[in-house]
């Protein structure tokens, strides 16, 4: 992997990396998939965990990597791993989390259930880890539930996580089976709204794509069903907005129904890609650019996200800033076929013969590698290479059909053809072909440009009052309100003072941020507040500074000699070597043993 791709991390940060399919069925890999999608989708209503998208998280997939590195990847301070078991109406789920920082294991767990109680354990786990890493991180405010139950019928959801698995695929393949899986899964239960988002996705992509107006009115009837289910459904407005821009090239309430989604959900990239996809048409660049480069802080080993920068640059002409992004793309998924189509347009305009011929000797994935071939010397005439142009006129099809790019209409534009061209380019804008929605600006079109047609093709799309004109507000943050009076404070500390001192609550080795916020009758977030916004301190620097206080005094201790420092430290509430070692080392600058000489009279 690219240097580059190597983030920072911040302390309140995870990636969930893909539970493992324990079943005895591999054909389960999708349920154990599904599962780890929900809790990423759970952690994400998290406000202040930044929590990696699904796609980077994946990238890991059966890769025996070492935490450490995969945290320098993703820029994140933790990692959640696990597996999970599906066996007829029983489920089991372990998890684990791990510090990037050196390895630690600091929070394991395992979970049997009935397979009908599978949101309420998500939810468990959700919260589980929130709860962990707030307490070794810092405040968080957490709801009192991160998963509700989108339907009773186990039967309909195991049919939906399927449907799911192969929406993921983001193929054509894929496309149709999703759909047939989805329709199953709504007439099982048809108040389920998921599914019916589902489909109303994959109907409108596919059907934008193939120039199926019968899939782009089913979209819009699935959109009606599960709206009437479900109002605030981010997966809804993302499949509302997909159909507008891309079936109807509605770029004005496209944006609107983009941006609804990531109000809803500010961490699913997927929609604010989307968001990404209609600026870069309608050749707001700069706020493409902004976004794509939002959406890779959350996402950032996704290839589709660096194929949607590349295309910015490709069509402002800036060809290396292009291939820079294709070749990161590729190196995290090579057979990805947009940016293997892309790259191969940018080395036809970037005149580099040599490469273009190796990349397609290389690349069974190309697309149309004759005609490709055929293209580059009609753009490039004065390259003497031997490619035969003499039945590039026999190429040009009457159809795009379902390539990624307008090969036909690239060879009319650059054989000379255009008149030829100029009515192709009409007849699919008429049909609103995704493939050539970017036609303003496609550099392979230029010679179009002269002709009174072309721009009055492109005032029909983007002209005055058919783009959006207001500008994106951007967000002021508030500052964090106060969870406690200072009379609550002052009562609560008094309380703490006692339990601590008298009662010596942190030599529960076990005790948590939920189970102290109990003993003083406050809410955990009012707890966590407190402690990191009042004290500065995380929940656990909190506790374990008394822990080494008592360790200090009973090491101390001539009645102690008999003791190890360890069984010292345990008895102080520690349950863990390395953490008391680490614990101790960061607030006293030395070791346990070193200290102790130091200290012995």
């Amino acid at each position: 992997m690219s240097d580059h791709l190597t983030l920072s991390s911040s302390n309140k940060s995870i990636a969930v990396l893909p539970f493992v399919n324990m079943s005895t069925d591999p054909a389960n890999e999708y349920f154990s998939d599904g599962i780890t999608e929900e809790i990423i989708n759970a952690l994400t209503t998290v406000k202040g965990l930044k929590v990696i998208a699904r796609t980077s998280s994946f990238a890991f997939k059966n890769k025996n990597m070492d935490v450490r590195t995969i945290g320098d990847q993703l820029g994140v301070s933790t990692v959640l791993e696990g597996s999970v078991r599906k066996a007829k109406n029983r489920v089991r789920i372990t998890a684990q989390l791990i510090s990037t920082d050196n390895g630690t294991h600091f929070w394991s767990k395992n979970f049997d259930r009935d397979l009908e109680d599978i949101f309420a354990v998500q939810d468990e786990i959700s919260l589980q880890i929130a709860d962990r890493i707030r307490e070794n991180f810092g405040h968080l405010n957490i709801q009192e539930h991160l998963i509700e139950a989108p339907t009773k019928n186990m039967e309909a959801y195991d049919l939906y996580l399927k449907g799911r698995h192969q929406h993921l695929m983001w193929d054509g393949q894929g496309m149709v089976n999703s759909i047939a899986i989805y329709e199953q899964c709504v007439t099982i239960d048809p108040l389920f709204a998921l599914p019916y988002f589902g489909l109303a996705y994959s109907y409108a992509m596919y059907g934008s794509w193939t120039n199926n107006k019968e899939l782009l009115r089913l979209s819009e009837a699935n959109l009606t069903k599960g709206f009437n289910l479900d109002k605030q459904s981010y997966r809804g407005y993302f499949g509302k907005a997909t159909l507008l821009f891309w079936g109807h090239w509605d770029f004005i309430n496209g944006q609107k129904v983009f941006q609804q989604a990531i109000a809803l959900n500010p961490s699913y990239t997927e929609a604010e890609e989307g968001l990404c996809e209609l600026y870069t048409a309608i050749g707001y660049f700069e706020k493409a650019l902004r976004h794509t480069d939002n959406i890779l802080k959350i996402n950032p080993l996704s290839p589709n996200h660096y194929y949607t920068k590349a295309n910015i640059y490709f069509l402002n002409e800036d060809y290396t800033k292009a291939l820079e992004c294709i070749e990161i793309s590729l190196s995290i998924n090579p057979n990805f076929t947009h940016p293997i189509g892309l790259k191969q347009l940018c080395l036809i305009l970037t005149g580099d013969y040599a490469k273009l011929t190796v990349f397609l000797d290389k690349t069974p994935l190309a697309e149309r590698a004759e005609e490709c071939r055929v293209l580059y010397k009609l753009v490039n005439p004065e390259d003497k290479i031997d490619v035969d142009i003499s039945r590039a006129k026999f190429m040009i099809k009457k159809e795009i059909g379902e390539a990624l790019f307008a090969w036909p209409l690239f060879l009319m534009v650059h054989l000379g053809e255009h008149e030829m061209a100029l009515d192709f380019l009409e007849e699919n804008i008429k049909m609103r072909r995704g493939q050539i929605i970017n036609f303003m600006n496609i550099p392979l079109l230029k010679p179009l440009h002269q002709y009174q047609r072309f721009q009055d093709m492109v005032q029909a799309v983007f002209g005055v009052g058919l783009l959006p004109t207001d500008s994106e507000k951007q967000k002021r943050i508030a500052a964090p309100k106060a969870l406690m009076s200072v009379t609550e404070i002052d009562l609560v500390l008094k309380v703490f003072d006692k339990g601590m001192k008298e009662e010596k609550w942190f030599k529960n080795p076990s005790i948590s941020l939920r189970e102290l916020a109990e003993k003083v009758n406050i809410s955990g977030n009012k707890l966590s507040w407190l402690l990191n916004e009042r004290m500065g301190q995380n929940f656990n620097e909190y506790i374990n500074s008394f822990r080494v206080e008592n360790f200090k005094e009973n090491a101390l201790n001539p009645a102690n000699s008999h003791l190890t420092l360890l069984a010292i430290a345990y008895e102080s509430g520690f349950n863990s070597k390395t953490v008391f070692n680490s614990f101790f080392k960061k607030i006293e600058g030395t070791t346990p043993k070193a200290w102790l000489r130091a200290n012995q009279i």
